[in-house]
């Protein structure tokens, strides 16, 4: 069962932050940034504390291994494999926050300019670039940030992340309805006007800690 959390910004509050945590949350220049960052990543730390029995503030966060390069940047885990697997994504005033009994990622975005959307488009699959531009310029923004955030929603599943050609060679497209993903059960996520999000689900429970592989996400061709 996937459990999912929409969070906003609220008043500062970094006391159950970690020294790294409050480092980044002090380098955000925008105070609703600020805002938002503590307010998720605090959220986090609740629901996991409740779910351990532990203080939120003792909750100990790791990165497991990339699994592309074995470097310590992969998914975000709870310290000693203790916990359920979780992901947290944060965009212009909304975080999304995801927790499962096997590996998941979600993301949430702001729906992109025009601008934007022009140059971003370019890296993702070529069949998901014939759609939008076949769409009336004010339905391509929507479409695109389905899109991409099904993309990330798989891609932080694994820990691969940005760092592959996952964008690239993922096909998720751009419609109503994800495409199927070999591996994955990815849908998208009701958010207010103005944002798109999704989330992805492992189908089957990690034989070690960076299992499934990101290897069913890139050969998806």
């Amino acid at each position: 069962m996937t459990e999912l959390h929409l969070v906003r910004p609220a008043p500062l509050d970094v006391s159950l932050l970690d020294a790294d945590e409050r480092r980044r949350a002090a380098a955000l220049r925008r105070p609703a940034d600020r805002e938002l960052y503590a307010a998720a990543h605090s959220e986090l730390r609740r629901r996991l504390g409740a779910r351990l029995g532990v203080d939120p503030a003792a909750v100990e966060l790791v990165r497991l291994p990339c699994p592309l390069c074995g470097g310590p940047h992969g998914r975000p885990a709870v310290a000693g494999g203790a916990g359920p697997h979780f992901s947290l994504s944060h965009t212009d005033g909304l975080a999304l926050l995801a927790f499962a009994d096997r590996p998941v990622g979600a993301d949430v975005e702001k729906l992109p300019s025009a601008g934007v959307l022009a140059d971003v488009a370019a890296t993702l699959h070529p069949r998901e670039r014939a759609e939008l531009a076949e769409l009336p310029d004010g339905e391509r923004p929507l479409a695109f940030a389905r899109c991409w955030t099904r993309k990330e929603a798989c891609l932080k599943g694994t820990g691969e992340g940005l760092a592959g050609d996952g964008m690239a060679s993922l096909l998720v497209g751009t419609g109503r309805t994800p495409l199927a993903v070999p591996g994955w059960t990815v849908r998208d996520v009701a958010v207010p006007e103005g944002y798109a999000a999704a989330v992805s689900v492992a189908d089957s429970a990690p034989s070690s800690p960076t299992s499934p592989s990101a290897s069913s996400v890139r050969q998806h061709r």
